[in-house]
């Protein structure tokens, strides 16, 4: 009997060293994944970052009518006359690249203007209709391309059967 409460004994100690190295290993996992969704640990920190995160809006603004190399920064159309007028009446509503993916004649820019004032609640253009097709068809308009260019140089042998 003595030794059945010797090893009862023994798997106790067992047991409770096996549920400590458990709870530490919780323990370290809890702090590993706190690291990584703060790894700088700000939310430890008391202090007010508030002039911190000013200096750091600051910095990140930038001129939204920049043009680099002929394009528009921010948009990444290309600069030419009636450009503003596509940015502030286009760009409200969906993305400069919509634009720049749909190359079309004069005929479907102006079916696609009319388009979206039916159905997407595209106000009245104005004067500036005329602009934004006119910057459109010269800038976006469509290409004439193949799935890709003839092959030339090239010496072609025969296969054999």
């Amino acid at each position: 009997m003595k030794e059945h409460d010797q090893f009862r004994k023994m798997v106790k100690a067992i047991h409770r060293s096996l549920l400590a190295v458990f709870m530490v290993l919780v323990l370290i996992s809890g702090a590993l994944v706190f690291l990584m969704v703060d790894p700088d640990l700000s939310s430890l920190r008391s202090e007010d970052l508030t002039a911190y995160q000013t200096v750091e809006a600051v910095e990140e603004v930038v001129d939204e009518d920049l043009i680099v190399d002929g394009i528009h920064v921010r948009t990444g159309l290309v600069d030419a006359d009636g450009l503003m007028e596509v940015v502030n009446n286009c760009t409200n509503c969906h993305s400069a690249k919509i634009i720049i993916q749909n190359r079309m004649n004069e005929e479907r820019w102006a079916a696609t203007i009319d388009w979206m004032q039916e159905t997407q609640n595209l106000w009245d253009l104005g004067k500036n209709e005329q602009i934004i097709i006119d910057y459109l068809v010269k800038n976006y308009p469509p290409k004439k391309i193949g799935r890709r260019q003839i092959l030339t140089g090239v010496e072609w042998y025969e296969l054999d059967p």
